[in-house]
């Protein structure tokens, strides 16, 4: 009886850490927060191609990442005010992911970009670029973007055990993995390639 009991107030406390409410601190909501500014870029990068080029396929893309990732967007700030948060911290950027330490700083900066974001002078070319030369910069810029994406997921995806987190950032892994592959086909079309995996 005893071992029963013990198992049974294991099980209570198990349960009761899975649903408990998250931190500010917390891996929940330091990807929640980190990933709403990381779509937010990526929504932006989507609009100017969207704008700018006739490529109807590239167009639809662009548009289904402006639509999946700015409804993604809003799901992280619900979390955030139905765990009571705020939507911003003075915690640095990716502190909640093992190894961030390792993210490169912007140029000219020493603010570290997150994984696989376009830098102020890439951003910069993007809205100047025109034509093939547009196409190309922002398909390179999103299939890395996305790739930093899926390192950002997959981390959370290790870090924690709330039902609706996680399955988020499977579904963010699997979506962006799909997006990628049908950018690199985009980009051999273009005569180009991507470049250099972060998932390598």
């Amino acid at each position: 009886m005893p071992g029963r009991a013990l198992v049974g107030a294991i099980l209570v406390l198990l349960l009761s850490s899975c649903s408990a409410t998250p931190g500010t601190d917390s891996a929940e909501a330091g990807f929640a927060r980190d990933m709403a500014t990381h779509h937010a870029q990526a929504v932006e990068m989507s609009f100017v191609i969207r704008d700018r080029s006739a490529d109807e396929a590239l167009r639809t893309l662009a548009y289904d990442i402006i639509v999946t990732q700015s409804t993604q967007r809003g799901v992280f700030m619900g979390w955030l005010q139905a765990w009571g948060l705020p939507q911003t911290s003075a915690a640095p950027r990716m502190a909640w992911m093992p190894g961030h330490a390792h993210m490169t700083p912007a140029a000219g900066s020493g603010t570290p970009l997150m994984h696989g974001m376009a830098s102020d002078d890439e951003l910069r070319r993007l809205r100047t670029a025109q034509g093939r030369d547009a196409e190309i910069l922002f398909l390179q810029l999103m299939i890395r973007h996305h790739e930093g994406g899926v390192i950002m997921a997959n981390a959370l995806d290790g870090l924690s055990r709330r039902a609706e987190v996680v399955g988020m950032a499977r579904s963010i892994q699997d979506g962006q993995r799909v997006e990628i592959t049908a950018m690199t086909e985009m980009l051999a079309t273009r005569a180009a390639q991507p470049y250099t995996s972060l998932l390598e």
